[in-house]
């Protein structure tokens, strides 16, 4: 199978998705706002379709759209401080307003379903390049911030006290949030995003270990997810992002029943 060149553009992308997704992840996971998203892969399906619409890339739309209601997510955290969940019920909402709006008027010029459901068929140059710079991009400012941004993610006000800009921070923070979803648009699918940023996460904290390992493991085991998830989708004839969604499952379960087999002993 890896002699087809958009197998090729696939694997690579997954790559870099299993790198990005569990390592902001791990952040959300810990801070207790892992469907922030869930919240977020709507968005992007509005950016998605305004990118259809106008002819754009729809990655680069979704990376505009998406960024913007992550900052807009964050915006709205001092005026719901008590209820901060509602914000992403806002966000939410309209996001997938407009993109219902757009893509029922029948204006758009593409299928949708490869952007819902992610597709290794359709992963061209263009998309790979957007992809590999945006990631880049993103892991550089996740290395430069990352000692900042696990202070933040413990203590946010013992972070306050000694000086750190959380606040910009945390909207940094965000727009890469918003460039891990729109990355993973076409690999996992819009509908499933949210699997890969939270699960590996949370197979990595059954193995109890600190922040390091967790932040380490989360990866591996997104590299798993991902890797027996695209060979599977190639051999069943379906869309990635359900049999990597299903994939993040079941090794979630296996690693929380060795994990009591071992208690057991």
């Amino acid at each position: 199978m890896f002699q087809y060149t958009f197998i090729q553009n696939a694997l690579i992308a997954a790559l870099l998705i299993a790198i990005l997704c569990p390592s902001v992840g791990t952040f959300l996971v810990l801070k207790r706002y892992s469907m922030m998203g869930d919240t977020l892969s709507h968005a992007s399906f509005a950016g998605v379709a305004v990118g259809l619409l106008l002819d754009i890339n729809p990655i680069l739309c979704a990376f505009i759209f998406t960024s913007i209601c992550a900052l807009l997510i964050e915006f709205l955290k001092n005026y719901y401080k008590k209820f901060q969940e509602i914000i992403l019920v806002i966000i939410m909402t309209f996001s997938v307003g407009i993109a219902i709006t757009l893509i029922s008027t029948g204006k758009t010029k593409t299928n949708v379903n490869s952007y819902l459901f992610g597709s290794i068929l359709t992963v061209s140059k263009d998309d790979l390049l957007t992809v590999f710079i945006l990631s880049i991009v993103s892991v550089i400012i996740l290395s430069l911030l990352y000692s900042k941004l696990v202070y933040i993610t413990f203590d946010e006000d013992g972070a306050k006290v000694a000086g750190l800009n959380v606040k910009l921070i945390n909207y940094i923070f965000a727009l890469l949030v918003g460039a891990t979803i729109s990355i993973s648009i076409r690999i996992m699918g819009i509908l499933v995003i949210s699997s890969m940023i939270a699960i590996p996460v949370a197979t990595s904290l059954q193995l109890n270990k600190g922040f390091k390992y967790t932040f380490i493991f989360s990866i591996f085991f997104g590299f798993l997810d991902i890797i027996i998830g695209l060979v599977s989708s190639f051999y069943i004839d379906c869309a990635p992002g359900g049999t990597i969604a299903i994939t993040s499952v079941v090794i979630l379960v296996l690693v929380i029943l060795f994990k009591k087999i071992g208690y057991a002993k």
